[in-house]
């Protein structure tokens, strides 16, 4: 059996502030020139857990023996990039290609659904004759045909929406991590125990079945921890924390880069409980693979999608979840492949989540489909330490708020040498003035002390200049590139369809607060009778509803203590059309929680 034992190590070499520590493999190698067969994948990605957030990254509070244990056993890439949000991540990780290729531009507001016709990697390993799962976090779509299930998933146990928390929460599962309602491959169900740890053990389940059928796997375990709300945590680990003194004058931090003081070290308990509780389920994880005997020939990939939700230790750098400067877009990258991967064999070329799946399909032996057009490039020559030709890279990372993106807004653009910034803001949907750019030289400045853009305007003129190749080449993927994908209403593959807050497309009050409101873009797939169910919080007084459907308008009164209202038969024809609900009382207007159609 595999042992998680072990000292840390500091895996900074990047950064200047450590050094790759000694690595040992648990497991017995293969011998030279055996045939193992396709290798099985096990990627795990964790929500809002930054790059500092483990022991190996110099962590000195946070408790995270197994991913520091797997990291020694595992190769990696030094300076790995993601998006400083999570939807842009999970969409760029799928596809291999930028996210604004996709459609997906933002967290939520119908912002985040990925475009159907994206291929997906579970959909090229599924015809190359992989089972494919998901378990955890999607966050490319709540509806047909955008769910895991319709783009390459076999096996899909995931939670609607960003997280668990949030307006497409089922009725009787708001906030529960504990005992989650989850959609068990399209069907809502009931779980026992805590949400990451239902993920991890339905995973082992799966990969044990596909084991026993000889057939090799991808399971994707994108946990929702530790992203909030906070008040559901594993509560024996919390106890350990809530003993000990989490202040910011318990982490080293670089100069120039002083970390904020904190009062709420009850937040922190709970955000630190979460990644533990992910670490102990990545060391059964492991002893799983064992038990099964598939540990040598599984390739388990660790990383993060954004940095921290909160700003605390990151290894020295500036920012945290939202923000462009490293603390907010790093992520740790560790690739355990026994015999293949060389425990400890790192590269400092510069790398982003667009990588994974061309990597992952070099390592399976998986032809990339025919006029498929991916923005990443294989790592695999790079951590197997072959020495190659690597061809000088610019990534670009961009994220906001907002329906579009917008030139020169919240980017950070990054070859090798340099990095130039606009830090304008995740949360404006706007670029207000102009642009303020910022330039580092990485090779000598990793932890981006020293602003050279008025020293260098020649690297920021160049770096402008392939940052706005970029975005002209990104924005023009397809026509509309920015529109929304349609949810499809009437389908034999979803009837009824749930509608939530989460993909609306807001027009009144503040986002998902109780007074907003806001419209469904939907494809009718046949014509017919439908009925439209508006659901929302108990009715305090007498009120109207009113349902617009394709430019018809219908009315209806609804009772005090209502929580409900259906119009029923109503009459829609195939094709696209706009949705848009609201509830009317003598003081205010506001739009219902979720709607239900279905096709009679």
């Amino acid at each position: 059996m595999t042992k998680w034992h072990g000292s840390r190590r500091v895996f900074l070499k990047s950064l200047g502030l450590g050094a790759a520590a000694m690595a040992a493999s648990c497991s017995v190698a293969p011998k030279a020139g055996e045939d193992r067969g396709r290798p099985n994948v096990v990627l795990i990605m964790s929500d809002d857990q930054g790059y500092g957030d483990l022991g190996v990254t110099g962590n000195p509070i946070i408790e995270t023996p197994n991913i520091d244990a797997m990291a020694s056993r595992s190769g990696s890439m030094d300076n790995f990039y993601v998006h400083p949000v999570c939807a842009p991540t999970r969409a760029c990780l799928m596809t291999g290609r930028y996210n604004y290729r996709t459609r997906v531009v933002d967290t939520w507001l119908g912002r985040a659904m990925m475009e159907p016709q994206e291929t997906t990697i579970a959909e090229i390993l599924r015809q190359a004759g992989y089972a494919t799962g998901i378990f955890g976090k999607w966050h490319l779509g709540d509806n047909y045909p955008m769910r895991p299930m319709d783009q390459g998933f076999d096996e899909s146990l995931v939670h609607r929406g960003g997280g668990i928390g949030q307006p497409p929460d089922p009725p009787g599962g708001e906030g529960k991590y504990t005992d989650p309602i989850l959609l068990d491959n399209g069907k809502l169900k009931k779980f026992e125990g805590y949400c990451t740890d239902v993920y991890f053990e339905r995973a082992a389940e799966w990969m044990s079945k596909c084991a026993a059928q000889n057939r090799s796997f991808f399971a994707y375990i994108p946990t929702n921890a530790p992203h909030g709300p906070f008040h559901d945590v594993p509560e024996h680990i919390l106890d350990r924390y809530k003993k000990m003194d989490l202040s910011n004058k318990r982490f080293p931090q670089a100069k120039g880069h002083p970390l904020p003081d904190t009062s709420d070290q009850d937040k922190r308990a709970r955000i630190f409980a979460m990644i533990t509780n992910i670490d102990d389920n990545v060391g059964r994880l492991f002893d799983k693979l064992d038990e099964f005997g598939l540990t040598e020939n599984t390739i388990a990939i660790f990383m993060v999608d954004n940095g921290p939700n909160g700003r605390r230790y990151v290894a020295g750098m500036k920012g945290s979840k939202t923000h462009v400067h490293e603390g907010g877009i790093r992520s740790p990258f560790f690739v355990h492949w026994p015999g293949v991967v060389e425990p400890g064999q790192s590269s400092d070329r510069i790398a982003a989540h667009i990588d994974v799946l061309p990597t992952i399909l070099e390592a399976c032996g998986v032809e990339k489909p025919a006029g498929l057009k991916l923005d990443g490039r294989s790592l695999l020559p790079l951590l197997k330490g072959r020495q190659v030709d690597w061809p000088e890279r610019t990534i670009v990372i961009q994220s906001h708020r907002g329906d579009t993106p917008v030139l020169y807004h919240h980017f950070a653009a990054r070859t090798q040498r340099w990095k130039l910034l606009n830090a304008s803001g995740f949360g404006n949907e706007t670029l207000k003035g102009e642009p303020k750019f910022e330039l580092y030289d990485m090779a000598s400045d990793p932890l981006e002390e020293h602003d050279l853009a008025q020293e260098r305007p020649e690297i920021v003129q160049t770096m402008r200049w392939k940052y706005k190749q970029w975005f002209e080449d990104v924005s023009s993927t397809r026509p509309d590139n920015y529109a929304p994908p349609r949810i499809h209403i009437g389908t034999e593959h979803e009837n009824p369809v749930v509608l939530t807050r989460q993909d609306w497309r807001h027009i009144k009050g503040r986002s998902w607060a109780p007074d907003s409101n806001g419209y469904w873009e939907l494809f009718a797939a046949a014509s017919g009778k439908y009925d439209v169910k508006l659901r929302f919080p108990e009715l305090q007084t007498d009120a109207k509803a009113t349902l617009d459907v394709a430019g018809v308008r219908l009315n209806g009164e609804v009772p005090k203590g209502t929580a409900e209202h259906t119009f029923e038969a109503v009459s829609v024809r195939k094709g696209e059309m706009r949705l848009l609900a609201a509830i009317t009382t003598a003081q205010e207007t506001k739009g219902p929680w979720k709607v239900d159609v279905l096709r009679k």
